[in-house]
This record gives C-alpha cells, structure tokens and sequence, in this order.
C-alpha cells in the first residue's frame, strides 16, 4: 500500500479555515538597493525579461498535479520553473500530496506576495512568502508551529525546472561543476524505503546552486540564506518519465518561525525583448479564402512599418507579392498585437511571410491545399487509438492486442482517481470484481491515457457519422480485420476506412448494452500504479481474464482511499501468479464503472441511431441492432424518472443535450413524428447553450420541423452571429480562447463547425470565413507560437506531444493537441519541448472527428 500522502479535496479543517494570515513583511528597498523587480497590478513580480509568479495558479489543477503553480520563473518568455513549494517528497509524482490554498495576500509597496497553505490530514499549515530583492526574489517558509513528527525528514521545500530547457547545460554546486543528464539519473542510485517504495538521491548538493551558468537566457542562481540547510538536486525522472529536475531544501525537525530562506537571481539579459511570432496557416490558404497574419509583440517591442509577403521562385529566389504596414489591432494578454490582411494575393504558388529580420516558412496558395490534410488523422491517428487490437504499419508495430481480459466490475461507494466514481449503487447484477464478459472488444483509447471513457466514445461515433454524410471521405487506405483483431495502416482492404472506424467505435457503445444492458460511464485502469502506464498497450495486463480461485491474496483484493490502492506496485519479488492461458491470478484487469445515467443512455443511443444510417453497406446486422438499441434505450427513459447521478466528466453532458441528440439522430434515422415532437419540445431547454453539438443537431433537423421552428431558429443564428462580435473584441484571431486547465482547440474547432452548420442554413447571417478562422488557428495563427496544432500536418508543427509515444518525445500523425493553455493571469502557453502537459498537448479521440470534419467543411465552402 502506498503510505505517503496523496492529495486530498477534503476540505480545509476548520482550524486551519481560521488561521490568522502572518506575513512578515520585507524592509522596503532603498535607491541603491532598488529590485529589478515590481509587483504589477496582476500581482506576480514582473520585469522586462523574467517575471515570477507567486500562487498566481492554486495547487493541484486539473488531474491534480498539473505543474502551473506555487513560485514559478517565466525567463525570457519561456516559464522554466513552477511549484516552488512545500512538499513531501524528494520528487513527488502527479498525485502525490500538495498543499490546499488556503489564502494570499499580495503587498506592492513592501513586494512581497505571502500564500497561505495547509497540509489538513497532517494538521500541518505553513506560508510561504515570496519578496523582491535587490537581484531577484528571496522565498522563505514560514510555520507557528514545528513540523507534526510524521513530517520530520519528509518535508521540505522543492522547486522543480523543466528538463528540456537545462538538459546538455551545465551546473554548479558550490563551485563543484557537474552537468545536467539528458537520461533519468541518480548519482548514488536509487533507494529503497521502508514501505518498499523507489527514492532518488540528488546528483548534486550544496549552499550554492547555479544552474546553467554558461547560458544567460537560463542561469538562475539559488542561494541557502539561512545557513543551517542544504540545497539537493534531484532528477523526478527517476520516477516517473513526467519528471522534473528539482532543488529540495529539507525544513528541519522543532524548527518553526522562518525555517527555509532562498535568495534566487534569475539572469535577465539586458535590454532583452521577445522575438515577434508572426502567426499564419503552416498549411498554406486556398486562393478564395481569407488570408491574415496576426504579429505578437512583447510588450516593450517596437512594430515595424513593414511587412512582406515573398513569392518564391523555383530557383530559391523571392520577389515581394505585397508588402504594406501592419494594422495594430491591441493588446491582450501580455503582448501586443498587429495584423496583416493579404488575401488579395490569389495566385496559386509559395510564398513567405518577412518581418523584420524573420522569415516564416514557405507556405502554399492553391486550390488542393486542404485536400490532404486529414489524411493522416484517418490513416494514423484513428487505427493508433484502436483497442483491443493488433495495430501493425509496415516494419513497426504500434501496439498488440491490448486489454482482450476487459474488464472487472468496479466496486461501489468509491472515487476513482481520473474522474470515475461509484455511489453505493452499481446499476449490475455483477458482485465487485467480478469479470464481466463481452467488453473486450471495440472502442478506441479515449487520449494519451489508455481508458475507454463512454463520452469519448460516442462524441467520436457522432463526429464521423456526421463527416461521412455531410461530405462521403471515400477512401481506404487500412485494412481493419475484426475477427482476427488485425490492423494494418497503409494497406487498402476495399472497405471505407471511416466506416471501419465508426463500426470500430459503435462496437464499443453496442458492447456496453448486450453485456449489461445500459450505457456505462467506461473502463479504465483500477490502480493507480497500471494508469500512467507509457509503451505498448497491450503490456498494461496480462490479457488474461482475472480468475480469484486462481489468485492466492484473492481475500485482499479491496479498495482503499482514493489515492491508495490496495494493491501492491508489482515489483521483482512479485509473487508469480498461475495462468493457463485464458486466465490467470493477477489482478490487473480493468475495472468497468456502470452506473445507470440517463444522459449516458441518450448519449450512447445518439451515437448507435447515427451510426445505424451508415453502417448498413459494411455491417448490416451492426446497423439493424444499433437501430434497435438506440429506440429500446429512448423508450427505456421515456418509462422511468431519469437517473442524474454525475460525477467528474464521466456520466454523460448536460442531459437536456444529451436527449436533444438522441431525439435528432434517432428523427434522421426514421423520421417518426415523436422524434420531431421531442426536438421541439427540448428546444426551449437547450437554446441559451446555442453552440458546437447543440447547433448541429438543431440544424440536423430543421428539414423535418415546421416553419416556426426554422423562424426561431434563423433568430437564434442572428442573436449567435451579434455574439461573436465580443469574441473579436476579445483577442486579435477572432475565435474563442478559452481559461482553464485544459487548453481550447477543441473549442475552437467547434466554432468553425458551429459555424458550419449555421452558414449552411443561414448563409445570409453566418459567414463562412468563420470557419476558416478555425482552421487557420489550428495551423498556426494562434498566441505563443506559430507551428501547426495537428501533428505532422503543415511546415512545422506539435511533433512532441502527450500520445501514448510521448516517453520517446514523439507524436502520433494527424493528432490535434489541446493547443495554447492561458496560465493565470497572463501567460499563453504551448510547451514544444515537453510532451508531458496533459492540458497543452494531449491527444482525445473527439478531437480528431472535429478535425476530420472542419477540414471536409472548409474545403466544401471553398469548392461552391
């Protein structure tokens, strides 16, 4: 059993609630000793070249650890360094235990920032107080009381650095040099402890820490004030492939008052300002459509008055096609903003953007230029992401047949740790972890994880139903062998490779309802120590079904709290556990949550009567059960008083959409009345939400509604169209950015589509340019950077992204990442050297079928 602490949203005790916030208070600088730092009026330490935030973001985040909080360095427009804070570990793992927010409070006139935080389950609180110096910050924590003796020789304060800004640089440890590995290291090797756990040892220690001191854009000096610690250098990559390099100092045993002090100077390099990101289409732009580069500037930047638009030669040369000042369109965010409209350049050929002394890549005007670019989403993205088979291209085997032991039945009353929980109801007549036979088959990993989440799922079966009959994608270039468990990319079998896909899909959905009879929430990895598993699926389990009589610690297997499993790491000294080739003892078979919801029901049955229009040339039978299934579950709900047990984002979407969907798709499959009637009766519900799936679906069905439907529709399209003035108002790309924890492309994706559908009905109100706004953002017209969002599509592109690969640094082609994360309060961010942000670069299933279909719209619109 793990025995550490892990994160808990237990609420705060209402002792530590009532703690009176202490800051201590730093002597206000005097002119000779006046900080290169400010607080500014977003209260984190800002100066020309290096900001530092101080709990600009609270602890945990999204999947819990997500590395965008406590003292973080932004040097040089990169941020290299977060969660300067106290933890328990020498190099904690994702869900190891963090301090909860408790309060902040930020003092410009003496610039210091002090963060309140406790540990609750420790009845430990601590501050921690970030203050400007004379060249940089100095960071202390502080405590009223000394450690609880559980916490002596485990906490201590850790600042963690991205490995990929400091790899092959160098360091050095009071004076002692040494250099950072590019491969996980530990000088003295690792440890074990007394609950049988792996620990680092630092790879360096000292009073005096200097990383990179050769390289002025990352030095950062760490200095130990206080004088009785020490400074640790450690690799988290020991651990865990997500890992960071990380400085420790240990807050001593009966200390309390101010036990750690760091004074750290951040090289800033003088007069520095950020190079300008001229954002454009890496694709390249169809001759009709619209054509804007947006210039991003720091915020101390001078525009230039000139811009050019170079057509290049076939003998390398260039000659200027256009050239005019860019317009300032503003500031948002932290920079500021130009834009340059070249859309009268028609002529097909390659062109560059010029600014200053940049020169973008070359790039394509032509009438083809979309017609390829979802082709590897099709051809690599969707068979990669397919469960429960062998996935095989050319010489490579991307992975065997993974999880054919699916699955065991969750158990009740517990919190899974990636959103999936049970309430003392199971909605089964299965006994927990009991095998439940018929789920391994079907389905796609729902991201770079390896789970097969319901909602995913039957978004993805919708998406590409609706592609399939809005625009045919008539090719096949895989050959998909359900019987055999087969794929092969890059080898044609005589079959539509998206209706191999869709059936893939719809198997997984109909799989849920002859094994249990209902939609599920989904299937996913029962312990933690299996769910960050990175390689080959089909090693995650033994794809052998779990049999106890077989299992000799069968009694032991229970659950545990949210973040300890019962069940032991493996580890060498792993008992061997009898098989006999279907079965064996281990216990490492995914758990299937099932509870009963209705809006899962809707949701799943949208999907199956989609799917039941366009299956029937490569699977009639598939088709005629889907059909059936999708009426049984509307007549189903229809009977009984809806089941809205939610939990996380697992049990299905809003239920009045997840019925809107049901009711069209189920209307467009057999045009019965008491569709139509169920559409316009959900209308009233859902047109406040008058976006992305709900538009579709009203649309979908605007030929088979009256007159006063489509009237009060046109006036919704024309109350959406005023709506996207305040987007363009927003942000200089016109499309919506959104905050959070999971970057925006699939809202943004989602816009264009919206839009799709609205031009298509109301071509007078909604403009198509819209949807090629989505687009051109996805390629590279976008804050931070100007590379390509789906991988492998465009000049440059994400090509280090959170796939099942991403250990290896590499990508899956035609995968669509989560794209710029807005980091509070400022920071736009897409990291390009570090797969591991989940909410920047991890691939999800829906958002290929969003790609697959606006790249068909766009060029649709570009053909009329």
């Amino acid at each position: 059993m793990y025995s550490h602490t892990r994160f808990n949203w237990r609420p705060l005790a209402a002792a530590i609630a009532g703690t009176t916030l202490l800051a201590a208070c730093a002597s206000q600088p005097t002119s000779s000793q006046k900080s290169v730092f400010s607080i500014n009026d977003k209260e984190y330490f800002d100066s020309a070249a290096v900001d530092v935030f101080a709990f600009s973001s609270k602890p945990g985040g999204l999947f819990f650890d997500s590395k965008t909080a406590g003292i973080e360095i932004v040097q040089h427009g990169e941020r290299t360094a977060t969660n300067g804070d106290v933890r328990l570990l020498h190099t904690p793992e994702q869900w190891d235990g963090m301090g909860q927010f408790v309060d902040r409070d930020v003092d410009p006139q003496t610039g210091t920032i002090t963060t309140e935080l406790a540990y609750p389950e420790h009845d430990f609180s601590y501050r921690v107080q970030a203050s400007a110096n004379a060249t940089g910050v100095t960071v202390s924590v502080h405590l009223d009381q000394p450690l609880p003796p559980e916490l002596e020789g485990k906490a201590g304060f850790n600042m963690e650095f991205v490995p990929a800004e400091y790899w092959d640089k160098t360091y050095l440890a009071d004076g002692k040099p040494g250099q950072f590995p590019r491969s996980a290291s530990t000088t003295d090797g690792m440890l074990i402890n007394d609950d049988g756990l792996t620990e680092p040892t630092p790879f360096a220690r000292g009073k005096t820490l200097v990383l990179a001191p050769e390289d002025d854009e990352r030095r950062v000096t760490i200095k130990e004030s206080l004088g009785d610690g020490e400074l640790m250098l450690f690799d988290g990559r020991t651990k865990a492939q997500n890992g960071w390099y990380v400085v420790r100092d240990m807050i001593p045993a009966g200390a309390s008052g101010k036990v750690v002090e760091w004074d750290i100077e951040i090289s800033a390099i003088p007069d520095w300002v950020r190079e300008p990101v001229v954002g454009y289409s890496q694709v390249g732009y169809h001759p009709a459509q619209s054509k804007q580069a947006v210039i991003e500037l720091d915020p101390n930047d001078s525009p230039e008055s000139n811009i050019q638009l170079l057509r290049v030669n076939a003998d390398g040369s260039t000659e200027v096609a256009l050239s005019g000042k860019p317009k300032p369109w503003g500031d948002y965010l932290r920079y500021q903003y130009l834009t340059f409209d070249f859309s009268e350049v028609d002529e097909p050929g390659l062109y560059q953007l010029r600014y200053g002394k940049q020169t973008g890549n070359a790039f394509p005007i032509s009438e083809d230029v979309l017609t390829k670019v979802w082709q590897p989403t099709l051809d690599f993205f969707f068979p990669v992401q397919m469960d429960h088979m062998l996935v095989r291209e050319a010489y490579r085997v991307w992975h065997g047949r993974s999880h054919m032991d699916d699955a065991l039945q969750a158990p009740p009353s517990y919190e899974h740790f990636d959103l999936y929980a049970h309430d003392e109801n199971l909605d089964t007549d299965f006994a927990p972890f009991e095998h439940i036979d018929g789920l391994n088959y079907g389905g796609w990993y729902d991201a770079g994880d390896y789970d097969i989440r319901t909602q995913s799922q039957y978004h993805t079966v919708q998406g590409l139903v609706h592609a399939v009959e809005e625009f045919g994608i008539e090719r096949d270039n895989t050959t998909v062998d359900q019987a055999k468990k087969f794929t092969q990319i890059n080898r044609p079998d005589g079959q539509q490779d998206i209706l191999q896909q869709i059936e893939h899909g719809t198997l997984a959905l109909i799989a849920q309802h002859r094994a249990i009879g209902h939609a599920i929430p989904g299937i996913v990895a029962g312990r933690l120590y299996q769910y960050p598993h990175l390689g080959d699926g089909s090693t995650k389990t033994d794809n052998m079904v779990y049999d106890a009589s077989m299992d000799p610690h069968a009694d032991e297997r229970a659950v545990g709290d949210m973040y300890e499993p019962s069940t032991v790491d493996p580890t060498a000294g792993e008992d061997l556990m009898p098989e006999n080739g279907t079965h064996s003892g281990r216990f490492d078979d995914r758990w299937a949550f099932t509870s009963n919801t209705t809006a899962l029901n809707y949701g799943s049955a949208a999907a199956l009567a989609g799917a039941s229009r366009v299956l029937g040339s490569l699977n009639a039978d598939l088709a005629a059960e889907s059909l059936e299934t999708a009426k049984k579950v509307w007549d189903y709900e229809a009977g009984r008083e809806p089941n809205t047990y939610r939990f996380g984002n697992t049990t299905g979407g809003q239920l009045e959409e997840e019925h809107l969907k049901a009711a069209v798709e189920l209307l467009l499959a057999t045009q019965e009345q008491k569709y139509a009637d169920a559409v316009r009766e959900l209308l009233p519900q859902v047109k406040e939400n008058f976006h992305g799936e709900n538009v579709t679906m009203l649309v979908a069905a605007l030929p088979y509604m009256d007159d006063a439907y489509a009237t009060e529709l046109e006036t919704l399209a024309r109350e959406y169209r005023e709506g996207i003035s305040e987007i363009e108002k927003d942000n200089p790309y016109g499309v919506p950015i959104t905050r959070g924890g999971w970057a925006g492309n699939g809202t943004v994706m989602g816009f264009g589509i919206t839009n799709y559908w609205l031009n298509k009905a109301f071509p007078e109100i909604v403009e198509k340019d819209l949807v090629f706004r989505s687009l051109n953002y996805i390629y590279g017209t976008h804050p931070d950077s100007n590379y390509s969002f789906a991988s492998g599509i465009g000049a440059e592109s994400q090509t280090a992204a959170y796939g099942s690969n991403r250990a290896d640094f590499s990508y899956i082609p035609g995968g669509v990442v989560p794209g710029v994360l807005v980091l509070a309060p400022d920071l736009p961010e897409n990291k390009s050297n570090w797969p591991f942000f989940w909410g920047q670069n991890e691939y999800v299933i829906p958002m290929g079928s969003r790609y697959l279909f606006l790249t068909h719209a766009a060029q649709a619109l570009l053909e009329k």
